[in-house]
């Protein structure tokens, strides 16, 4: 069985900061892209951040020079730091990550249960 648990989610001033936590655990093989996504009220969820295995980031452009993705391949974890955070990010913030579990021979995609981020004064 294998599970992520994300931390880190709050209610925070326009130009602020936040750091997001997301540790996967259980019967793990291996992991390989982890990632961000998050979902605004009424829109879809949406790719925010990804990074490989290997460690090479990939942000969407509207939070480039602002959030920063990076992981912890020992801890299995990842992290996003929102830096100059806007009203307009918003949203339940979703980790996810690809893991292949003992005993399988498969990859699967797993997600946290969500984390609320308010930017609001």
């Amino acid at each position: 069985q294998v599970q992520l648990v994300e931390s880190g989610g709050g209610l925070v001033q326009p130009g602020g900061s936040l750091r997001l936590s997301c540790a996967a655990s259980g019967s793990i093989f291996s992991i390989t892209a982890m990632g961000w996504y998050r979902q605004a009220p009424g829109k879809q969820r949406e790719l925010v951040a990804s990074i490989t295995s290997g460690g090479s980031p990939k942000c969407v452009d509207s939070v480039k020079g602002r959030f920063t993705i990076s992981r912890d391949n020992a801890k299995n974890t990842v992290y996003l730091q929102m830096n100059s955070l806007k009203p307009e990010d918003t949203a339940v913030y979703y980790c996810n990550a690809k893991i292949r579990a003992l005993g399988t021979l498969w990859w699967v995609d797993y997600w946290g249960q969500g984390t609320q981020v308010t930017v609001s004064s």
